[in-house]
Order: C-alpha cells, then structure tokens, then sequence
C-alpha cells in the first residue's frame, strides 16, 4: 500500500532521487517565496505611508491570515476529492488577483477583499493553502529514505528565493535614483510583478501530471461520508490533534514578530530605509536557507524532534535580545543570530508529520496543522499592531512575548513526543 507513495516510478536520471513532479513543485515553492520576500517588506511600510494607521495593516494582515484558514479548510476537504493540480491552480489564480488589487488600490475595502481571497504573506514563511497540498505530493516523489531531503530541497530552494526577494526591495530606490520614477509608483510595479510571480507558478501547477493526486481511491459514497463526518483524519487523528494544538501555539508566537512588523519595528525604532532592510532580511533569509541542509544532516544523527526542539529554543533567546540592542546594527546582529538557528525546525517539521501519519491521511494532516498554525498566526497580526506604539515598542514587547511562548513549545513539544515511535515507513 505504502509502494505507491514512497517508490515513485523512475525519472529520468536528470532529477535522480526526486522525480520532475518533485522539481515542479520544488520550484513553484520557490518562485512564490521570491514573492512573498519583497511584498511582506513592502507591504507595511508602503500601507503606513499611504496613510493606513499600523491597526489597519494588522487587519489587512489578520483578513490575508483569516481567508488562508479558510482555504486550508476546504482543501483538507476537497482538494484530493476535486483534485490536487486544479486546487493549486485555482489558487495561483487567485494570488494573480491579489497582486493587481494591491498594485492598483489604495481603497481598504478593496485590499481587505483582495487579502481574504487572495494569498498574501505577512513573512517569507509560507502558511497558505499551497503549502497544504504540497507536502502531501512531495512524499510521492522519492523514496521514503530520502524524505527528509526532499524536504530539505522544498525549504532550501524557498528560503534562498525569499532572501532573493528580500533583497529586491533594493529596486524602487534603484529605479528612483536611475530613472526618476517616484517611489510609490515602483513600489506598485513590484506588486504587479508579484502577480506576474502567481501565473508563472500556476503555469508549473499545470504542468504537473496525474501522479500527484491521491494513490487512494475511496468509494464515492465513503469518501462523502467521510467528508459530511468531519472526519477526514482516522488513524492518525491523536497524533494529529496533539501536533496541531503545538504548532498553533508556535504559529501565534510568530505571528507577532513576521517579516512585515519586524521591517515595521525597525523602521520606525531606528528609522531604517528600504534598501538597508532589504539587505537585512536578505541576510535573514540566507542564514535560514543554509540552515536548512544542516537540519536534514542533524536529523539523520540525533533524529527529527531533537532537531527541532535543540535548534529552535536558544534562537528564542536570542530573538528576546532583539529589542534591548541599542543600535539597530547589534539589533541586527542579534536578530541574524536567530535566523541561523530558528527555521531548523521547518523541514523538521514537515518530515515528522508526514512519518508519523498513514499515508492515505497525509493531506488531511498537512491541511490541518497548516491551518491550525494559520488559525492562530492570524490573531497576532492586531496584537502586534498595537504593541508597536508608544512604550510597548521602545520595550519591543511582541519579540519577548513571542520568544517566552516559543521557549514553552518547544518544552511541550519535547515533553510529549519524545516517547513517541514514529512506524515503519
């Protein structure tokens, strides 16, 4: 049952241990990343100074969060039912019309509309519904020996792609500075890029072939029931439930201290411009990314929890750092210092729900604790709003409220499952 999923027919020697549906989406991942990059740096400061107060982009932020966890719903539902490549498509579609709203809008309902329905991250992570569906493929590209690589390569390929995108908030200055074009207007082009970003990765979705659907085929009648149920998770149901509820913890915790209110958070502490904090979260993004090889050689020898709870609890340390740097050049210091350390635990992560899942049950455990991290990273966004005012951003309350809840999941998180065994794959 298990040999549909973990010894993918051969590919061609080109693509070795992962076949090309593996590649596609590796490389769909990475192009949206690049997008996320400049857009959750942008997106903050450019709404700030077009006039919407930090309250009001904690709701653009909270309405893109809110319309992921509804997404993610009916993808744990309906994606495998409908069928996985015209799910993602359907999305990328939608990320297409996102991308034009915030490049051509300035009207707040329009932009709480293009959020909701759209897909846009406040950071270079990635919580959206795309993310569901594609750890559920990719264990069907490769072997089960070399999953843990596979995910490695997804998170490697996004991280150095969304440090790429950090770094292009560098080209309105240039474009200023070059050409005379008014920031604002360069600032619009790059989010029309992003949409042009959304249909080069719809375009990969399209190309992917029939091998990324489910291997399972459940009688019409039982998978309805299964849907009317509420049920899709049977076997793995414990587990799942028990990961999720930590993953949402963590999730909330990051929410306050994403990509967009930490370009926030400088700027307006040390009044840090674009292209300085574009060369910043470059770094940031860097460091993640060579991480992540580090992780996937970690997790062969100390095994995948260890990995994630040894790695991530002393990069909330350094992240509690952060606000009592009284330059922004130490601040910064402290916060690579974090990023070297702290997204170990992603493909850690993915790896170890995807081994201690059924197969069959592998896009339902996917949606689930995607969503539940997306569910409780969309409370955070407000609550960091308004931390960033007045004392509580001279305090820089959002990086030690966040680094004490994260110190206490990883605590949890080891408590809890280092007696669990994953089975054999």
């Amino acid at each position: 049952m298990s040999s549909a999923i973990d010894k993918p027919e051969p590919e061609p020697s080109t693509f070795r241990w992962m076949n090309a549906d593996g590649w596609r989406v590796v490389m769909a991942r990475a192009i949206r990343s690049f997008g996320y990059g400049f857009t959750s740096i942008l997106l903050g400061i450019t709404l700030t100074s077009a006039g919407f107060s930090t309250i009001e982009v904690g709701l653009v932020l909270t309405a893109a969060l809110v319309g992921d966890i509804i997404a993610i719903i009916l993808v744990a539902l309906f994606a495998d039912r409908i069928g996985r490549r015209r799910v993602l498509v359907f999305l990328a579609l939608l990320m297409v019309v996102s991308g034009l709203a915030f490049a051509f809008s300035r009207n707040l309902f329009v932009l709480l509309l293009a959020a909701f329905f759209g897909t846009l991250s406040p950071s270079s992570a990635d919580n959206a519904p795309f993310a569901a569906i594609e750890q559920a493929i990719l264990p069907q590209t490769c072997t089960a020996q070399r999953r843990m690589d596979a995910f490695a390569r997804y998170n490697l390929m996004a991280q150095l792609a969304g440090a790429a995108g950090g770094l292009a908030v560098i080209i309105p200055d240039i474009l200023h500075r070059t050409m005379g074009m008014e920031t604002a207007f360069a600032v619009r082009a790059m989010f029309a890029g992003y949409a042009l970003i959304a249909l080069a990765m719809g375009t990969l979705f399209l190309s992917l072939s029939d091998k990324i659907e489910t291997p399972y085929r459940e009688p019409r009648t039982l998978q309805s029931a299964m849907i009317k149920s509420g049920k899709p998770l049977q076997k793995s149901r414990g587990i799942v439930l028990r990961l999720a509820a930590l993953f949402a913890l963590d999730a909330f915790a990051g929410g306050l201290v994403v990509q967009t209110i930490l370009s926030l958070w400088f700027h307006i502490r040390f009044g840090v411009p674009l292209a300085a904090l574009g060369a910043l979260f470059f770094g940031t993004n860097l460091l993640a990314a060579l991480s992540f090889p580090v992780a996937a050689w970690l997790a062969k020898r100390i095994g995948l929890l260890n990995t994630m709870v040894f790695t991530h609890l002393p990069s909330n340390f350094l992240l509690m750092l952060v606000p009592f740097m009284p330059t922004f050049p130490l601040a910064a210091l402290c916060l690579l210092a974090r990023q070297s350390l702290s997204q170990m635990d992603v493909p850690t992560r993915q790896a170890y729900t995807m081994t201690l899942v059924a197969p069959d049950e592998r896009t339902a455990a996917a949606s689930l604790t995607t969503m539940a991290r997306s569910v409780a990273l969309s409370l955070s966004p407000l609550l960091a709003g308004a931390l960033l005012t007045g004392a509580a951003l001279t305090l820089g309350l959002p990086f030690l409220l966040c680094g004490g809840l994260k110190a206490a999941y990883d605590l949890l998180l080891y408590s809890i499952f280092r007696k669990v065994k994953p089975p054999a794959s």
